[in-house]
């Protein structure tokens, strides 16, 4: 048998190399479709969303619950204005949106309140409206911050109406300062969300840099919002230094795995 030509041969590789670079530009419009539309993942960089979200955790974002807008594309291009396919969140959605003071920035929390309501802390206590949001206290937890430092708390269930039970945390002392600011976020003055805006809220009521501090992120514009929270598809607790790859294993926290969001 006659090896085949020289020129064919080097046509038969070409044609492999064409196809195969064909299938790496499909697939990675599919991925980026996917990501814009659909879901997209975010990494839990801080504490403020304990007990519900833990640091090291990493969460799908479904892009399509309240609409699209230039923050829901990829780069946020900024001839794009308003949402299309637009919603409003329900109250106690968790919902990832652009920090406020600089929209480059992700931020995750819970939706409080919706516009026109009535917002207020007092004595550690949350009231929606004029009235008291009730909780259920469950006892002590253990928190950890980003910082990896352990701080005892007391366990909430906490009930928004028509909202999902959810849980969070508080120190035992409701009258002490939120740490995340100067100000006494367990005393605020009553806030109005303006219309087109939402009351945003960590469930680590203590720390927690919210729409209580209206010189920070304030009340979050609905064009900001990027998705809702849906699951945690990865959690990972980097309790030892990176390069003691034995011990990775040891901190995926194998429990938290496809856990929904609530």
């Amino acid at each position: 048998m006659q090896p085949a030509p020289k020129t064919a041969r080097n046509k038969q590789a070409s044609g492999s190399l064409v196809e195969t670079v064909k299938t790496l530009v499909y697939a990675g419009l599919i991925a980026l479709a996917i990501r814009t539309i659909a879901f997209e993942p975010f990494n839990i960089p801080s504490a403020s969303m304990v007990p519900t979200l833990l640091v090291g955790d990493f969460v799908f974002v479904s892009k399509y619950s309240y609409g699209y807008s230039k923050y829901s594309m990829p780069f946020s291009p900024p001839f794009l204005s308003g949402r299309l396919f637009g919603s409003l969140p329900h109250r106690g959605d968790v919902v990832v949106f652009r920090y406020t003071r600089d929209t480059s920035i992700d931020y995750i929390k819970r939706v409080i309140g919706l516009p026109g309501d009535h917002v207020q802390v007092k004595g550690g206590q949350l009231y929606l409206n004029g009235k008291e949001v009730p909780r259920q206290p469950l006892g002590d937890y253990e928190a950890v911050d980003e910082n990896g430092q352990r701080v005892l708390t007391k366990e909430y269930r906490e009930a928004l109406p028509d909202g999902p039970n959810h849980l969070i945390i508080k120190y035992s002392d409701d009258e002490r300062y939120n740490i995340a600011s100067e100000l006494d976020a367990n005393n605020t003055p009553e806030y109005v969300v303006p219309p087109g805006d939402l009351f945003m809220m960590g469930d680590n009521r203590d720390n927690s840099a919210d729409s209580r501090f209206q010189n920070d992120l304030g009340f979050v514009p609905v064009e900001n919002l990027v998705g809702k929270a849906q699951f945690i598809f990865f959690s990972f607790d980097a309790e030892y230094p990176w390069w003691e790859f034995w011990m990775w294993p040891l901190e995926v926290r194998w429990g938290r795995l496809l856990k929904p969001v609530v």
